[in-house]
């Protein structure tokens, strides 16, 4: 397709060479650029594009990048990356050595800050705007703009609301964009969803305020003392104006300016112009629909939000699953198919058994047992300390919560965990999805820190299952314990089960506490944790052969805590050289752990500790990271073959 517009733009200073009356067609073009690339290279589509009219509306009225835009989560700023010069490289957005999923300053000096987990925008953005006002003091001109984009799904986080109560204390200009439209990637649920579809500005007080506002500065009458005396006073004006209640804006003594339809790029145009030299914080409400301009996307927005490639004209996605390693064989469910049918069926059994989610459900596949038993799944928002403290307050009452969050997000709960879980010894089941290297939405979601920072918290009981089988038996065997018990597993499919039942076995043969030999050897340990043990299994398997008759023996240790003391002191009598493997990072896992039993009994084996070393990792498909790694199969493979060779 021929673009008359975007294919001329190379930097917001090309788009505000427009006329206003322009930019709807600009917004048409992108959408169906986006459209058109995301078919065929998937990535965030439906948050995108209902931020289109919103992200043409800020880079016409402010200067980026002097202008700070200060984007939440990153997956409505798909335009954004469009509009800075990286339309020529966008159809390697979340590709290996492409684009970056997120906003990422290191990429672009238009991305004022990283983006990757949900709201961060108003902190982030805050402190931007006081720093420039404290480097920029002595001279005004220099003064630039800083513009916090958040979705009402961010809103529902408590840093948002952290953020927000500080914006209000101290002196700033900073310009809140609060993109309301009801989804985060499930439909959103609380009260403060329901608060924003009740709350209403009247359009009438706005404007008169505004009009006397301005006749004021003119006749001198106004200066900012002033303004912030009338501002603490501005609730009753607003009451007797326009009959409406304060909202919480308001009370924050931080102005309201909206609700105003998101997808008029002219009316936001204006807006904006009108407001972004207002003195003190600001929040414009704008109204948006997810999945805007593609009737698929706006129809299933919670499908659409990441729907994987599909046919433009038709809006037929490719659902064609990963192919089985063996021709014949079924398709294995997903790890998460495996959580949420295993927590419907306890739950059944066992009516004190509750599901937690912080806005996941579909994600996790929570959504299983939220449709059948809708009362006992509790969808706590974008809110990830709060649903490990609610899981508390449960468990502390008697309940036995499963709370399913994303390693990740997890990291964002780490003192609730301390805090209010291990330190109370409560019975608090962390189901850890995600777990390892997750793929294209690289450093900001892969899942590599859980086994290092979970190891050191007492109480924690911590496993990984290295198949479906073991992920359900985990499961079961978790309601038994007491205290607080993590399984943590990783993104995709499950491996190919081996067992001939068409159903998942019981917990019987998970042991608490207990690994399992899965192959015999005389020259070499290798101890694997969860489910990098499948590809070492598959490595191992290759070395037949081709390591001169070293041979290796292979351990599932299935717990990092408790480690199991009976395989740990045969391998410590027996083996001169261990190594250890995990999908992680090696500092604080399973290495970390082994080296530690050793010495403190007695044992001085050689550890080599296979895993994540000191690094973020990028973005790219989790294959081509594994590979990269060298936790692939044939990385591991090589790995062992050093070994061998060396003996």
């Amino acid at each position: 397709m021929e673009y008359q517009y975007i294919n001329k733009i190379d930097s917001p200073a090309d788009l505000k060479q427009l006329k206003m009356e322009e930019l709807p067609a600009v917004c048409a073009e992108l959408r169906q650029f986006i459209i058109e690339a995301l078919s065929k290279n998937p990535g965030h589509l439906a948050s995108s594009l209902g931020a289109i009219e919103l992200t043409v509306a800020l880079h016409y009225v402010f200067d980026t990048p002097n202008d700070k835009l200060v984007w939440d989560v990153g997956h409505q700023a798909y335009a954004h990356k469009i509009l800075t010069g990286r339309r020529d490289r966008f159809h390697t957005n979340r590709q290996f050595k492409g684009l970056s999923p997120f906003t990422n300053p290191a990429e672009s000096e238009y991305d004022a800050f990283i983006a990757g987990h949900a709201s961060n925008s108003i902190s982030a953005a805050l402190g931007l705007d006081i720093a420039n006002s404290k480097l920029k003091i002595k001279n005004e001109e220099l003064a630039h703009n800083t513009v916090a984009i958040i979705g009402d799904g961010a809103m529902t986080g408590g840093l948002a609301f952290e953020g927000l109560n500080n914006t209000s204390m101290d002196k700033n200009n900073l310009l809140i964009v609060l993109n309301d439209n009801h989804m985060a990637i499930d439909p959103l649920k609380g009260g403060f969803t329901q608060y924003l579809v009740d709350l209403t500005t009247s359009a009438t007080y706005n404007k008169w305020r505004w009009r006397l506002y301005q006749a004021a500065v003119k006749l001198h009458l106004m200066n900012e003392e002033k303004r912030k005396r009338i501002l603490r006073h501005n609730n009753n004006w607003k009451a007797a104006l326009s009959k409406q209640k304060s909202n919480i804006f308001t009370g924050l003594n931080i102005r309201y300016f909206g609700p105003t339809d998101g997808h008029d790029v002219i009316g936001l145009v204006r807006i904006l112009n009108e407001i972004k030299n207002h003195r003190g914080p600001k929040v414009l409400h704008i109204i948006t629909k997810k999945g805007k301009g593609y009737a698929p996307a706006e129809n299933d927005q919670t499908v659409w939000h990441a729907p994987g490639e599909f046919d433009v004209a038709t809006g037929e996605r490719n659902l064609s699953p990963t192919l089985p390693s063996r021709e014949g064989d079924p398709v294995p469910p997903l790890w998460q198919e495996v959580f949420g049918e295993t927590l419907l069926e306890m739950a059944k059994k066992n009516e004190k058994i509750v599901g937690i989610t912080p806005a996941m459900p579909s994600g996790c596949s929570m959504s299983i047992m939220q449709k059948e038993l809708p009362e006992r799944v509790y969808d706590v928002g974008i809110a990830e300390g709060h649903a490990v403290t609610f899981s508390a307050g449960l468990a502390k009452a008697g309940m036995l919560p499963y709370c399913n969050i994303y390693s990740t997000f997890l990291q964002r709960a780490y003192d609730n965990i301390v805090h209010d879980v291990a330190l109370q010894n409560l019975h608090v089941v962390l189901c850890i999805d995600r777990a390892g290297i997750v793929g294209n939405d690289g450093a900001t979601h892969h899942g590599l820190l859980d086994l290092a920072y979970l190891r050191p918290i007492p109480n924690m009981q911590i496993c990984a299952p290295r198949t479906g089988e073991e992920l359900k038996a985990m499961m079961e065997l978790a309601e038994t314990l007491d205290g607080p018990v993590a399984i943590r597993y990783p993104r995709g499919r499950t491996p190919i089960s081996t067992n001939p039942s068409p159903t998942l076995p019981s917990r019987e043969g998970v042991e608490y506490g207990k690994g399992v030999k899965l192959r015999d050897g005389e020259d070499f340990a290798v101890l694997t944790i969860g489910a990098i043990g499948n590809p070492m299994s598959e490595a191992i398997s290759s070395l037949e052969g081709r390591s001169g008759g070293v041979s290796f023996a292979h351990y599932d240790m299935r717990w990092l805590k408790p480690l199991d003391d009976d395989i740990l002191h045969e391998v410590g009598r027996k083996f001169k050289t261990i190594v250890t493997a995990e999908d992680g990072m090696i500092a604080g896992g399973l290495g970390s752990a082994v080296m530690e039993w050793m010495s403190d009994h007695g044992y001085t084996p050689r550890v080599v500790r296979l895993g994540v070393r000191d690094q973020f990792v990028e973005h790219g498909s989790t294959k081509e990271l594994y590979h990269m790694l060298k936790l692939d199969k044939e990385g591991l493979l090589c790995e062992l073959l050093s070994l061998a060779q060396a003996k």
